[in-house]
């Protein structure tokens, strides 16, 4: 049975240049990201899956190589077209649970602004996704008002508002005690089997354990 696949990278590298001269933060990768999976891209700090990360949700462009998300080579575009397909096709979620949420928005309140800025999302599905995180009973809620794991799943439910191609996360369970990464965990995996693909950064071997598929980075390579 053939595998719809949400993004993917074709022969992506990535060099910054600094006073030192180049940096080779990426070279050659090739990688898939199905629809309805969990996929973990794993890798010791400055191996290169931040900035795998950052190219996968569109917010830099590879140096070399092809990057697609929902049909669309992002690779090629601007900054303002890339701007616009990024917020239309990708969710992402940051690892600081704060960093992800408007301090005086309420949880339905974000859930809603999603919705808009995507273009897309009805008030059924934020009852859907809200039932689906466990949160309905939270929805008139601040953030400070949210433990920090309440804080991470408000953070994927927003992300996966209005059906986008990937959803994105940086070490989502990095600042969450074991507990409240293991209720994140379920919820990512619940999202995903309901049909959204998401990538997920991470040093977490529990959160490799619970991907579908991993990809291991190091020193810029994939080495699975």
């Amino acid at each position: 049975m053939s595998v719809e696949i949400a993004a993917s990278c074709d022969t992506v590298s990535k060099v910054y240049k600094s006073a030192s001269g180049e940096v080779h933060a990426l070279t050659d990768i090739d990688v898939e990201f199905p629809v309805g999976q969990v996929t973990a891209v794993m890798g010791p700090s400055g191996s290169g899956k931040s900035s795998l990360l950052r190219i996968v949700a569109g917010l830099e462009r590879p140096t070399s190589g092809w990057m697609e998300v929902g049909g669309v080579m992002i690779s090629t575009l601007g900054a303002r077209r890339r701007r616009r397909v990024r917020r239309r096709l990708v969710g992402y979620v940051f690892q600081r649970p704060s960093d992800n949420l408007i301090s005086y928005l309420s949880l339905l309140e974000h859930m809603h602004l999603a919705a808009r800025l995507r273009g897309r999302g009805t008030s059924d599905e934020v009852d859907e996704v809200l039932t689906l995180l466990g949160l309905a009973p939270r929805r008139g809620n601040l953030p400070h008002q949210l433990s920090g794991g309440e804080q991470q799943r408000a953070a994927f439910g927003q992300a996966v508002i209005g059906d986008p191609a990937l959803v994105v996360a940086d070490e989502p369970t990095a600042e969450l005690d074991a507990r409240s990464g293991a209720s994140l965990l379920g919820t990512i995996q619940r999202l995903a089997h309901a049909g959204t693909a998401v990538v997920v950064a991470t040093h977490d071997e529990a959160v490799a354990e619970a991907s579908d598929r991993v990809y291991r980075i190091e020193r810029g390579e994939l080495v699975r």
